[in-house]
């Protein structure tokens, strides 16, 4: 059917459009859009009218254009495959390869299985469309000659493999040498692949070099490769490229490497800090240049007897370690004239300079943990460093330390993971061609240096039917169809390298594997954290791999086994056995050669269809392994799915849980309605639910998504606050796409003149940016948010009305679903899932454990310890908020307000500790004549004096207001207050405490300021006042204009020497009207408090602050947003949408399908 496809930024500028593709009628709207955008050619193809005839130029000549029906690209690449393979011998009749063709189409098209981007991008272009290029570097074995071929047009030979490992030599310059190195890894970004090297044959730090001197080590050229890597984008436009680092953990360099990602870390939050306070202490000192003389001219002052605020500037500058050199800068640059200096600022965001500057933020960084290391540190033992050419011993440490600093790198930056590299040698299936070194960047495909793998997912959920049955047959026949597509792909392939066609070739390693292991198991009301769960995905996965190897085997038959098969046969038949005992789930006496006996499927807790027929695929794969041999060496791996998940349509990822109950599905155009997760009503019914306690636990979890019978907040309360039937319209049209239904409740959803006219909204309140409208027509929070759940739901089943406790478990996530929800999947559930597929797959699974932010340094380390002796090859942690460049997480949100007064006591008390106590009992006197300035101003049409008074070295000592025309009460107010700030500044409270605690407090009269060249706007006439002392005394320049990026707040300032004082008692100077004293209570440090008053019933009110952390609202509340919806709280590097969530080692956006991994 005809569809359209668009990609927006959030402010609503188009990304990316298409009009008019056809596409099949289930496909999601995301899915469309990953395919229109990412995967369909754009340019080359020959256009067709709607007849299908050619379209022909003027020129006589086919007109070129992009795709732009999905059934153009199922044909290029199910034709390319059937090409290859009829004329290879893949199939017998030509009524096989008809049948494979169709079959393949069909199933591209009901979205039952996927092929790595690579396929997407490169496969069946010079098959479908002629389409030629100029080589490219590659290299390809001709099947007809078995010699090596360097490629001559880019497209004959696509590149269809996603993860490739390569090997790189202790050379400079040589081929197969560090530089060359990358030349290699950049071809493989450019068409959409990539790559992991294990970089342990590297001189490590001062190792001598055989023409004598030493060594710059491996890290030197590590940075190299990264700062290469992240300017390449892999598959040529969409995506970033895809790297792994690895190293063996004897390296001399190892510790450096460990902490390579920390240090690098520190230093883009050096650099954040540090340029911020240099650019203000850096301006403070060129303006303090600049004074006053007698005579009222401006004039150029750097001696600083002569001039007390340069001193002041200078000390402060230098309190904050600005470099010398830049600061007496200053003074050459005031004497050229010049009054501001820009000093470019930096920010954690993860595209941002910053992260750009450093190294190390291009890869996926792991350690190679033999074994031996894990005897050493169970008895406290020494672990030794090894030169990498005399293999001499570089260093002794404890293997308790250098364990350490692995646990200490993870739980900060989320690096290194780790590879167990003794597990992953016992089941390599060709030990005689050497030994596995590294993996790909998702940790997915290990095996030799230079060898590629393409990969394939089946998406489980198709092969399942509504309840919960697996059709056997139909998933069998799928894996030996999918198969031979990765058969054929090696064969048609091309390689960056002649070692890679090479040895590709010899070996013909595959990658096929699975999705919606998650999604599967909740329908069938199964907890991912459970013995059945376990049970079913160990033996899933062994009917996978075991159907595999029987069809390689079968192909071996017709086609021979792997070149290298001869030498390794009894190697790799050792390894078969091994996978077959764990579908029996033998003893581990029986195991042949393993260290750690693997966890095989337990009988009692899997369906007796299941068992049978895993048992049954292996026994196949053995009998006809031990008869023929094996056409390929390795055949699965579980790899994260990212983008090809999203264009399935898939819920869950590769083995991976789900992680959120509630989705936010695309709508064309742009947009999100939001859905229940399809699994819960499922999972419901299997459990024996009624069709009206679905509906009820739906309701609670994602909302009616109307307010027509809401509690409080409903259309007859909302009718009595002045809404007609045409603002009830507008307001309910909303709410299906709204989070919380106060995002429905703005001037822009009801409109202005509605707004004002119907609800008696001022202008000030409906352009305020954190207005609540809700709030102002009179709703209570406990009200909202009593509605807010009625309508848009509480985003989990935890409290859900009918749900059975013990149904609870079968629902949980990867993280914490809504803001109510606490339950989520442990770290060892991640990792016993993880160890029961192992056994099962010829390579890797793909997949990062998500820890809480609290979790412990000591937990990283079991979690780790937990891997290894569970037989996993490899695992990646990530603990919430470990990234600098992360959001703070929903569990610390950072719109948290402190509003009650006992934590508003609790705040003032601590910043009274900050105030020197010398001063607590002593009075710095004013002199009798006094200078000052006087200030006119108008805020929000409010007439304003501000006069002050100064001490003689330029400080401000106190403050009068005069607001003559605003009636009695509110003069003697402003007076008394004038008098409190005065008596506090003289009694030595620092100016900068005052301005921390009254800027940004927000009551009426505010808005434009008028008559103030550097004031343009203010949120009350109390944060005017101190805005201007701040900018006039303290040089807060940043206060000067309201903007939402500058508002963060400045540190205390002291004088470099304590100013006199007397002995006074403490009495106040009248300014005008009584005395009258108020409770004050200052915010914290760096917080932006906003007043509210709170009435105890005494006759005194008591002033209580809201305090938010100084953070982009905009920007905060899009995160928290996020985050609540499951969510990572990141914004895509693509699309800027806050939809990316974690995939294996990843992140994939929801929006618009980037990935950081190959798949």
């Amino acid at each position: 059917m005809k569809r359209s496809s668009e990609i927006r930024n959030p402010d609503g500028s188009t990304v990316f459009k298409l009009d008019n593709i056809n596409i099949p009628e289930p496909w999601s709207q995301l899915a469309i859009d990953i395919l229109a955008q990412k995967y369909f050619r754009k340019a080359g193809v020959p256009q067709r009218d709607e007849q299908g005839n050619p379209i022909i130029g003027a020129d006589g000549k086919p007109q070129l254009g992009g795709e732009w029906d999905s059934r153009q690209v199922f044909e290029r690449l199910a034709g390319c495959w059937t090409s290859w393979g009829k004329n290879f011998g893949y199939f017998k009749t030509p009524e096989d390869s008809d049948a494979f063709h169709g079959e393949l189409c069909y199933m591209l098209a009901h979205q039952m299985v996927a092929p790595n981007s690579p396929q997407w991008f490169n496969t069946g272009l010079h098959y479908a469309y002629g389409l030629s290029g100029p080589a490219q570097g590659h290299y390809y074995v001709d099947p007809k000659t078995c010699e090596v071929v360097k490629a001559t047009n880019a497209f004959e030979h696509p590149q269809p493999h996603a993860c490739f490992i390569q090997s790189v030599d202790d050379d400079l310059v040589g081929e197969g040498g560090i530089m060359d190195l990358w030349v290699r890894e950049a071809r493989l970004f450019k068409y959409g692949s990539g790559t992991g090297t294990n970089f342990s044959k590297l001189r490590g730090d001062a190792e001598p070099l055989s023409g004598g001197g030493r060594s710059s080590g491996l890290m030197s050229f590590l940075r190299i490769g990264d700062r290469a890597a992240g300017a390449i984008k892999s598959g040529g436009t969409t995506r970033r490229a895809a790297k792994m680092v690895c190293l063996d953990l004897d390296h001399p360099d190892i510790e450096e490497f460990i902490n390579w990602k920390v240090v690098e870390e520190q230093k883009v939050a050096a650099m954040v800090t540090g340029s911020k306070i240099c650019a203000q202490r850096l301006n403070a000192v060129l303006k303090a240049c600049h004074v006053v003389d007698g005579a009222g001219q401006m004039k150029i002052e750097t001696n600083v007897k002569e001039n007390p605020i340069l001193k002041e500037a200078l000390a402060a500058a230098r309190r904050d370690m600005v470099p010398e050199s830049y600061v007496y800068r200053m003074f050459s640059y005031a004497q050229q004239g010049f009054t501001h200096f820009t000093f470019h600022e930096y920010d954690t965001n993860w595209d941002g300079k910053a992260y750009q500057t450093v190294s190390g933020q291009n890869s996926n960084n792991s350690v190679r943990i033999p074994n031996e290391f894990f005897a050493a540190l169970e008895v406290d033992g020494d672990w030794q460093l090894k030169r990498r050419i005399d293999g001499k011993v570089s260093k002794t440490l404890k293997a308790r330390d250098l364990w350490d600093q692995i646990a200490w790198a993870a739980w900060i930056c989320a690096d290194p993971g780790t590879q167990y590299d003794t597990t992953i040698n016992e089941w390599h299936t060709c030990p005689e061609d050497g030994r596995i070194n590294a993996s790909n960047p998702c940790s997915e495909y290990m095996f030799l240096d230079d060898t590629a793998c393409n990969l394939a997912s089946l998406n489980l959920g198709q092969f399942f039917t509504t309840e919960g049955q697996l059709e056997l047959e139909n998933f069998r026949h799928a894996v030996r169809l999918w198969t031979v597509v990765l058969e054929i792909s090696v064969l048609m392939a091309s390689f960056p390298s002649r070692a890679i066609a090479e040895k590709s070739y010899q070996f013909r390693t595959l990658g096929l594997g699975y999705a919606n292991m998650g999604t599967v198991l909740m329908r069938q009301g199964i907890a991912y954290d459970s013995l059945k769960a376990l049970a079913i995905c160990g033996a899933l996965t062994a009917i996978m791999t075991g159907e595999s190897y029987a069809t390689s085997a079968e192909m071996a038959a017709e086609l021979s086994p792997f070149p290298n098969y001869a030498k390794n046969r009894e190697a790799m038949l050792r390894v078969i056995r091994n996978h077959r005992r764990a579908a029996y789930n033998a003893a581990p006496e029986e195991y042949e050669q393993l260290t750690i006996p693997p966890i095989g499927i337990q009988p009692e807790h899997c369906p007796p269809e299941l068992l049978v027929a895993a048992r049954r695929a292996w026994d196949r794969a053995l009998e006809l392994g031990t008869a023929y041999g094996y056409r390929n060496a390795q055949v699965t791996v579980i790899a994260p799915t990212g983008t090809i998940g999203l264009v399935m349509d898939c819920d869950t990822t590769g083995i991976e849980p789900d992680f959120a109950l509630v989705k936010f599905k695309k709508l064309a155009g742009g947009g999100y309605f939001k859905i229940i997760n399809q699994s819960i009503p499922a999972a419901l019914r299997t459990l024996e639910y009624t069709e009206a306690q679905i509906q009820d636990i739906v309701h609670y979890c994602a909302g009616r998504q109307t307010l027509q019978t809401a509690p409080f907040i409903n259309h007859e309360t909302l009718r009595q606050k002045g809404f007609d039937d045409a603002a009830l319209a507008r307001m309910e049209s909303g709410l299906a796409q709204a989070f919380e239904i106060q995002f429905v409740f703005n001037k822009y959803a009801l409109g202005e003149d509605f707004s004002r006219e119907k609800l008696g909204l001022t202008d000030l309140q409906l352009n305020e940016s954190n207005f609540n409208m809700l709030k102002a027509l009179g709703f209570t929070q406990e009200e909202v948010a009593a509605a807010n759940d009625y309508c848009c739901g509480t985003m989990t089943v935890e409290g859900a009305p009918h749900l059975k406790p013990e149904h609870l478990p079968i629902f949980d996530c990867a993280n914490r679903c809504g803001r109510i929800g606490q339950r989520y999947i442990a770290v060892d559930a991640h990792i016993r899932m993880m160890a029961v597929a192992q056994p099962f797959i010829s390579g890797a699974i793909s997949k990062t454990i998500n820890m809480p932010a609290h979790a412990t340094l000591d937990e990283v380390k079991s979690s780790y310890l937990l891997a290894w002796k569970s037989m996993v090859k490899a695992v990646a942690l990530y603990r919430d908020g470990s990234k600098l460049s992360q959001p703070l997480s929903a569990s610390t949100d950072s719109g948290k307000t402190i509003d009650s007064t006992s934590e508003v006591l609790a705040m003032a008390e601590k910043i009274t500790e900050r105030v020197l106590v010398r001063y607590l009992a002593k009075r710095r006197s004013l002199p009798g004549r006094r200078n000052g300035y006087t200030q006119k101003a108008v805020v929000g049409g409010h007439k304003l004096y501000l006069r002050t008074g100064e001490y003689e070295d330029g400080t401000c000592g106190e403050i009068f207001l005069d607001m003559h025309k605003e009636g009695a009460a509110f003069r003697s107010l402003m007076n008394c207050f004038a008098i409190a700030i005065s008596l506090g500044l003289q009694h030595g409270v620092p100016l900068e405490e005052f301005v921390e605690a009254f800027v940004f407090t927000r009551f009426e009269p505010n808005g434009p300021v008028k008559l103030n060249d550097r004031i343009k706007m203010s949120t009350s006439i109390i944060d005017y006042i101190f805005r201007e002392l701040a900018v006039t005394y303290l040089d807060r320049y940043d206060l000067a204009q309201v903007k939402e990026e500058d508002l963060r707040m400045d540190s205390v300032k002291k004088d470099e020497q304590d100013p006199e004082c007397v002995d006074e008692e403490a009495t106040p100077e009248t300014l005008a009207g009584t005395s009258i004293s108020t409770d004050i209570f200052p915010a914290r440090r760096g917080a932006a408090p906003r007043h509210k008053s709170t009435d105890h019933g005494n006759g005194h009110a008591s002033v209580t602050h809201t305090v938010e952390l100084k953070r982009e609202t905009v920007t905060m509340t899009a995160i928290q947003v996020a985050r609540q919806k499951g969510y990572e709280g990141d914004p895509c590097s693509q699309c800027k949408q806050f939809t990316m969530v974690r995939n294996g080692t990843c992140l994939k956006c929801e929006t618009c399908g980037e990935t950081s991994g190959c798949s």
